[in-house]
């Protein structure tokens, strides 16, 4: 519970899945941005949105990776938006995300700023963890769960990834080999 007559600051979110190319949360401000020590990586099973729990679909998640940058998306809420934007991702991330502090970074010269992103870690049950491209490749073709196909997510990400030139070579990589198997 807030203090009464504290201050509520804007809050950023750093979004590096899901949240770059389809963040639906109100916010102010959207900005390509990266957070230092991170690498994205297709470790975490999506069992209530790109899979079902039978077929678990993969999604993102990332890995601490000390010299990694890992781009993605930052969002400012309004600090009038503050505590409903919480709620709202801390239901939709509900299977096995946590939430750390973080800094996010900007384009050079700009500030630094303090923020939020969603990590799930190998504690929570939907984690699967490392597994060959090619695995993660056949996983993803097969899963479709209540939010689409787990295809769509992995293509969509790329996308969205080159639209802002950030380069991940885990996700151009399993892009690569699913549009080499052809996409359906």
């Amino acid at each position: 519970m807030a203090e009464r007559g504290a201050v509520k600051r804007p809050l950023w979110i750093f979004g590096y899945g899901s949240l770059v190319w389809r963040p639906d949360i109100p916010h102010d401000e959207r900005r390509p941005a990266w957070i230092r020590g991170f690498a994205r990586r297709f470790w975490q099973g999506s069992t209530d949105h790109r899979g079902v729990p039978e077929a678990p679909g993969r999604v993102v998640t990332l890995v601490r990776a000390e010299a990694a940058r890992c781009w993605g998306a930052a969002y400012r809420v309004a600090a009038d938006e503050r505590d409903a934007v919480l709620d709202r991702l801390d239901h939709r991330e509900q299977g096995g995300y946590e939430r750390l502090d973080v800094s996010i970074h900007f384009e050079a010269g700009a500030p630094q700023t303090d923020g939020l992103v969603y990590v799930a870690t190998e504690r929570n049950r939907n984690y699967l963890g490392p597994a060959p491209l090619d695995t993660i490749a056949r996983q993803v073709r097969k899963a479709r769960g209540p939010s689409g196909a787990n295809l769509e997510y992995v293509l969509r990400l790329a996308d969205s990834l080159r639209e802002m030139d950030a380069s991940d070579p885990h996700v151009f990589a399993l892009e690569a080999l699913l549009r080499q198997e052809g996409i359906e």
